[in-house]
């Protein structure tokens, strides 16, 4: 029985483990990736306690690996590399060849075989996407023209290791001879990126829209799954080319479809599960009391990655048409190694070429460089202050086009909206014509980019599981409005926020009437529930039409708000409401009439117009310049555009109505009138 349980306790193990040392890196304001490589050497085979199957676990970081690159092929922008490709292009390349000879150099000082400091120099020119886009999306840089540039390097090293997997095993294998081998290997994948480009962009789009109209999800989601892995196992199989390159090229035939975002949307989860098992996996093979014997190369691989890579990849700011700042950015982001590094050390651990010690020193580097990281980026302020003291050098980082500060960087007494549906961009719709200032929070990445196009002010980031809230400025903004249907990630918004901001109002918005109390419960000042909301309005309008007093019915409507919604039992304060509504007084309304140019009223002081005598109406109020006066003094004046507010019964409303604006085509009699409070 216990055997038959083996890879089931392995997953378990590795996922609680992970789990705790993910939550426990995120405590320490560590990337989760941080904990997941040190949850996997806790369950390695050197150290005590559980030891995981290897062989189990890296079967399931396979699909780690598939996932991972269908993903980038999925969000893969020819579009967005084109845009910065003066500057993206030119410095990928020269920089993965600088630090690929460096890394070979370094290793052959250590007296390394040649091809095991091949790899290693390939596996250290390569950035952790994961890494660069949390960090560009936790200070707020990711939807900046510096985050555009760094993305755009990190998208041509991707389409790289694309290219490093397919040609590894044909130059470091035992294949022959190496030129047949790679030529070989070339024509294989030219045949495999051909069918993909002339039969999968057809096949696969059709068959994911034809299934989409099935609206079968669990049905959509298997072939989303079926399609990555099916392609990435076909390509190994069929045309022996790595599962990286036929689940990247699965993604990008499948991003040119119309049902993209979907497969993104789905596929997430399956995405972030078997990565957790591939960093698991990566952090079983260290040896820690083998990286303290070799201690002296691991602090030296260390600084090479993360002083290396940020010291040559800033100074390429002089050759290429960059500011400085654009570039100290992107040199704090490719300062780390992470998961394409991991796959491309396993490929060659597969070949032979690197021994365990030899990988285990690469995931040292890795882990400390990713460690490092978060603080590199806090520095970017001092760092850029720094150079700017060396005005020379300064002066020739300039050289490129200055590029404007973000918008965000000074907003004040704003609108914070998280999610730009169709709530929030009513909601945008209704502060621009206010002109009050807001600012968008949106978490996908495309939408993010169009609304800056069409000048809407965003940040892109998942609030739920960043720091981006803290690059909102929520201590100077005026409002927090949540409309994400995610409960769960809107309980983490608004504790966060109640947190960053202690007095700021919030308005979130529920799905349910448990989420209702517990984003209340979180800090919520009020919390809607639009399907609830509208059976609150039906309410509201049949005693409105059975013409109980608007004000008793209003507080009714406010006090089920107050009692999350629970329409099941009335509330000491709902009863109450409704026994004032029994006995309101009817047949009485209040009314608002504008006073016009030609009225009669312009220039007649209260005591003249005598609106009680003439009418039977009384008046209540006056509206002027948008200020309520509730007791205006008798020698006030009339003047165009006032607001009075009268009282009576609907014939004495009318008659005022008739009397202030005389025309044939006067108001309704009904028209603008509510019932009494």
């Amino acid at each position: 029985m216990h055997h038959n349980l083996a890879l089931l306790i392995n997953i378990t193990v590795a996922l609680l483990t992970a789990f705790a040392g993910g939550y426990l890196a995120r405590r320490l304001g560590l990337p989760s990736l941080v904990g997941y490589l040190l949850a996997g050497m806790a369950i390695g085979p050197f150290t005590p306690g559980f030891v995981g199957e290897i062989e189990d676990i890296s079967q399931l970081a396979e699909m780690g690996v598939i996932f991972m690159l269908f993903g980038v092929g999925l969000h893969f922008s020819l579009q967005d590399l084109w845009r910065v490709r003066r500057i993206a292009i030119p410095g990928a390349v020269l920089q993965m060849l600088l630090a690929t000879a460096l890394g070979f150099l370094l290793t052959q000082l250590w007296g390394w075989p040649i091809g095991a400091s091949l790899v290693l120099g390939l596996a250290i020119s390569i950035a952790s996407t994961v890494v660069l886009l949390r960090g560009l999306m936790d200070h707020g840089l990711l939807n900046t023209f510096h985050g555009q540039v760094a993305v755009g390097w990190l998208v041509l090293e991707d389409l790289a290791t694309v290219a490093i997997l397919v040609l590894l095993p044909a130059l470091l294998g035992n294949a022959g001879n190496p030129w047949q081998t790679a030529g070989l290997a070339i024509v294989n994948t030219t045949l495999f990126v051909g069918l993909m480009l002339i039969v999968g962009t057809k096949f696969m789009p059709w068959l994911l829209t034809r299934i989409a109209h099935t609206r079968s999800r669990e049905l959509f989601i298997l072939a989303v799954v079926a399609l990555a892995l099916g392609t990435a196992v076909g390509a190994a199989e069929l045309f022996g080319v790595s599962l990286a390159l036929g689940a990247f090229l699965a993604g990008v035939v499948i991003g040119e479809s119309d049902v993209s975002h979907q497969v993104a949307a789905e596929v997430l989860p399956f995405r972030e599960i078997f990565a957790v098992l591939f960093f698991v996996s990566v952090g079983m093979l260290v040896n820690p009391v083998a990286l303290w014997a070799n201690v002296g190369q691991v602090m030296a691989l260390t600084a090479l990655i993360v002083l290396g890579k940020a010291l040559f990849t800033l100074l390429l700011g002089l050759v290429l048409p960059a500011s400085g700042r654009t570039m100290l950015v992107v040199a704090v982001g490719l300062s780390q190694i992470g998961e394409f590094s991991f796959i491309v050390g396993q490929a060659g651990l597969a070949l032979g070429v690197l021994t365990q010690a030899q990988y285990g020193l690469l995931l040292a580097g890795a882990l400390l460089s990713i460690v490092v990281n978060p603080l590199f980026f806090k520095a970017i302020p001092r760092l850029e202050h720094t150079l700017q003291r060396i005005p020379a050098l300064w002066r020739w980082l300039q050289r490129g086009e200055p590029t404007p500060a973000s918008r965000t960087e000074t907003m004040a007494n704003h609108v914070v909206i998280i999610g730009y549906g169709r709530v929030g961009e009513h909601m945008v719709t209704v502060l621009k014509h206010l002109n009050i200032p807001y600012l968008v929070v949106e978490r996908d990445a495309a939408r993010a980019t169009a609304f800056q196009q069409r000048g809407i002010p965003t940040l892109y980031g998942d609030a739920a599981n960043s720091e981006i809230l803290t690059h909102t400025h929520l201590v100077q903004a005026r409002a927090l409005v949540v409309t994400i249907p995610d409960e769960t990630a809107a309980e983490l918004i608004v504790t966060a926020a109640r947190d960053l901001a202690p007095n700021l109002p919030i308005i979130a918005r529920a799905a349910t009437q448990t989420g209702v109390r517990r984003l209340a419960t979180h800090g919520a000042q009020a919390v809607i529930h639009p399907e609830l909301e509208g059976g609150l309005e039906v309410v509201r309008h049949t005693l409105l039409a059975l013409e109980y007093p608007m004000g008793q019915v209003q507080q009714y409507i406010d006090a089920v708000r107050s009692d999350a919604y629970d329409t099941t039992r009335l509330s000491p304060e709902e009863s109450r409401m409704l026994d004032q509504l029994v006995a309101a007084v009817r047949g009485m309304a209040i009314s608002w009439q504008s006073v016009g140019e030609d009225s009669p009223l312009v220039g007649k002081t209260l005591v003249e117009a005598n609106l009680r005598a003439e009418t039977g109406a009384s008046m209540i109020a006056l509206v002027r310049n948008q200020q309520v006066i509730t007791t205006p003094a008798a020698h006030v004046k009339f003047v165009p555009g006032d607001l009075i507010g009268l009282i009576g019964n609907a014939q004495q409303i009318a008659a005022a109505a008739q009397y202030i604006t005389p025309t044939p085509d006067s108001m309704n009699p009904t028209e603008g009138i509510y019932n009494a409070q």
